[in-house]
């Protein structure tokens, strides 16, 4: 599987985006969805890979500058049909690195409450993610989980 910095223009990428914000706003109540659009993850603060087998899209993920010291987990979605080959782990132990190669101490990201986000929540308790409360600009909502990640000692 391979990573690659992404610009956002390919069509596979697209359409795992829609997927990614249909499947969030059937989740949860419109203002307890954070899932960017493809305009916001073309900000100059978010970094956005894709995890490819040969030709096939596996997954995406981002990482958003929250300060020099912190940052964000965004846009992590795996493809249903694809679900369960390591594009989720592969993608999450990029961006940790990445977020240690920058400097940060502490990686943060923002999931769902409900069932269909546990595995997610799984995923990210793996590498050591422990629940917290809300960072940034986010505020408690029963709809979302926070969870932080300290790196480094």
């Amino acid at each position: 599987m391979r990573i690659e910095t992404d610009d956002l223009t390919r069509p596979a990428v697209l359409a795992l985006l829609n997927e990614h914000l249909a499947n969030m706003h059937a989740l949860s109540p419109p203002e307890s969805v954070h899932a960017l659009d493809v305009s916001r993850l073309r900000a100059p603060d978010i970094t956005f890979w894709t995890a490819w087998s040969g030709d096939e899209l596996m997954g995406c993920g981002a990482l958003k500058a929250l300060t020099p010291r912190h940052g964000e987990v965004k846009s992590m979605r795996t493809p249903q049909a694809r679900r369960r080959n390591g594009a989720g782990r592969a993608l999450v132990e990029h961006i940790i690195d990445v977020a240690k190669g920058r400097g940060y101490e502490r990686l943060s990201l923002e999931t769902g409450s409900q069932t269909a986000f546990l595995p997610a929540q799984s995923l990210y308790a793996s590498f050591g993610f422990a629940v917290c409360g809300p960072f940034g600009d986010y505020r408690d909502d029963p709809f979302s989980v926070f969870m932080s990640l300290k790196l480094g000692d």
